[in-house]
């Protein structure tokens, strides 16, 4: 009776959600000179969101020169020939407006958030740092000290920070996935302006950026406004370059170490998935959602609440343009061996492989992924991105419209299989981070 009771009310939550995705209609068309360009109208908030996305992550870096992508994300905020240094926070703050920029392992994102009528401000700013941004050792010096202060204060002096450098650092050996978004500090310090330079000339080129703008917009007049500011800006590299590396197998866990300032032991797994997009990676991603999604999920459930063998765990699958890797932790509670936690999670993650999840925990899974999916695309800013990641990443901005049905056409089998399939023990990375010893 009970288990019929939740059937029925998750199948009625999901008609509920079901009602809330309506259809994001958008525009979209190409440059002459490359730049691909979404629109999307919404008159509900007179606000705009103006954004700009360059397929440049550290992935595209050298190996002697790694951390340029992200360091452009803090340089380009520099000024350009017609903005003085510093001068991009004041525009948009004196508009009313916000803005931000951030860096992936695939990807750098610069947006604004504008009132509407400010929609030609926002286009002009975003065409300045794409065709006149100073790169010029003046500014490169600058920022190289703020990058410096950002890696102490996130992942130099910050308990367990460096977990996602250290175990991507032995997942990869080949792909440049292998060093961290922040880079070197010794690379950047030994580049000169030229290197800078080149940087820019190689990828921030109209014909590796997508333009996504979505709000309270007029479709001719934001067309106007764009061939005016971007039209003219000519192509600097026809062939951007794309890493096609393949990283082997792993070829058997890999174990070590890791001493850290921290009071708690905690230990990392990471399992090597597929790549965002691929049938199996929505599979990996409702099996961490069903690992690790708030304190229903199984392994909080277990270790945190029934075992009590841990403060905190969690599982999350990285979506990355090439295949990457699932990170699985587990902080140990005082007193707790961090082999007993190390356990535990092996045990949960077992489970999967030799059970099927039940109709009502598969139900549950089915709309966490909804509600998680509605979520991302409610606000303005959240729309602006995600189209442009779709196209992007897929070729595809209409995925923003239909991506949730490949979600919802996993299976529980597909499910217990890329558990069996990617989260062995042949195929993942185990840290031991330990707090490191007092010295006399």
């Amino acid at each position: 009776m009970k288990k019929t009771f939740l059937l029925m009310f998750f199948a009625v939550v999901s008609l509920a959600l079901n009602a809330q995705m309506n259809k994001i209609d958008f525009q979209e068309y190409t440059l002459d000179n490359g730049l691909h360009v979404i629109l999307h109208q919404d008159k509900s908030t007179p606000i705009v969101a103006v954004s700009i996305m360059y397929h440049v992550g550290s992935k595209n870096e050298k190996p002697d020169r790694t951390g340029f992508a992200h360091f452009f994300e803090h340089l380009l905020f520099e000024g350009s020939e017609n903005i003085d240094r510093g001068e991009y926070t004041t525009y948009v703050e004196n508009a009313g407006g916000t803005l931000n920029a951030n860096t992936s392992f695939d990807r750098t994102y610069y947006y604004e958030i504008l009132p509407s009528n400010q929609l030609e401000l926002g286009l002009w700013l975003e065409s300045e740092r794409l065709l006149h941004a100073k790169v010029e050792d003046k500014g490169v010096e600058t920022q190289r000290e703020v990058v410096k202060e950002e890696r102490r204060l996130r992942i130099d002096n910050q308990p367990y920070g460096s977990i996602l450098q250290e175990s991507m650092a032995r997942a990869f050996t080949k792909h440049p996935y292998n060093w961290p978004i922040i880079g070197s500090m010794e690379h950047l310090n030994a580049a000169e302006e030229k290197d800078y330079k080149q940087f820019y000339n190689d990828f921030y080129t109209p014909n590796n950026a997508i333009l996504s703008i979505a709000g309270d917009i007029d479709y001719d007049q934001a067309k106007v406004w764009i061939e005016k500011y971007f039209g003219s800006i000519p192509v600097k590299n026809p062939n951007v370059y794309r890493p096609s590396i393949k990283e082997p197998a792993l070829g058997g866990e890999v174990r070590d170490t890791i001493y850290d300032n921290i009071q708690l032991p905690a230990v990392v797994m990471t399992y090597r998935i597929p790549a965002q997009g691929t049938p199996d990676y929505y599979a990996v991603a409702m099996l961490g959602t069903l690992l690790s999604n708030g304190q229903s999920s199984r392994l909080y459930k277990a270790l945190v609440d029934e075992e009590q063998k841990a403060v905190q765990v969690g599982n999350f699958p990285l979506g990355l343009e090439d295949p990457g890797a699932a990170i699985t932790y587990g902080i140990a509670n005082m007193g707790v061996d961090i082999l007993d936690v190390e356990k535990s999670i092996d045990a949960q993650i077992e489970m999967v492989q030799n059970e099927l999840i039940s109709d009502v925990e598969f139900q549950k899974l089915k709309n966490q992924t909804e509600n998680d999916f509605i979520s991302s695309n409610s606000r303005i800013a959240g729309i602006a991105e995600s189209l442009a990641n779709y196209k992007m990443y897929f070729g595809d901005t209409n995925l923003i419209n239909n991506e949730l049905d490949r979600y919802l056409a996993v299976t529980k089998e597909d499910i217990q299989r890329v558990a069996k399939e990617y989260y062995n023990t042949n195929n993942r990375v185990v840290l031991h981070y330990l707090p490191k010893p007092v010295n006399p």
